[in-house]
């Protein structure tokens, strides 16, 4: 068993306040505010975003290892992640997840792809750390 560490750190009062968040690794560090969560900034990131990226990162792994073991080596998959941040019973809540996955891989066929890519979305682990969101969508588009 493999354990990874982040850590984030927060100064000052919900809305006048600031923080920063970084991998144990330092591969990542960047800093998050109110205003990138709930507002339009876009100068930080957000937990949602970084949720997106998580998802989106383990996704394509989880779909590679799939097709690789279906003896298809992808040239790429390539998977975007929009998480709608909103709110419900008066508290914020992640509303949904929507995937966008692209695959190229010689041999794959949009059948193949499209049971691969709902499998992928069931096992990958992220996805299932994620089951209490209300929905999380799919889409999967093969590229020649």
């Amino acid at each position: 068993m493999r354990k990874h560490r982040a850590e984030a750190r927060w100064t000052k009062g919900l809305k006048n306040g600031e923080g920063e968040v970084k991998s144990a690794t330092g591969s990542f560090q960047s800093k998050y505010s109110f205003a990138s969560r709930f507002g339009d900034s876009t100068s930080a990131t957000s937990p949602e975003e970084l949720i997106g990226a998580a998802h989106s990162g383990c996704y394509s792994m989880f779909l590679s290892a799939l097709l690789e073991k279906e003896n298809l080596t992808p040239e790429y998959v390539h998977t975007q992640a929009e998480v709608t941040l909103g709110e419900q019973d008066g508290a914020p809540t992640i509303l949904k997840i929507e995937l966008n996955t692209e695959v190229k891989a010689d041999g794959l066929d949009n059948d193949k792809l499209q049971q691969l890519a709902q499998d992928a979305k069931k096992g990958c682990p992220v996805s299932k750390a994620l089951n209490a969101v209300p929905e999380i969508t799919l889409q999967a588009t093969l590229k020649e």
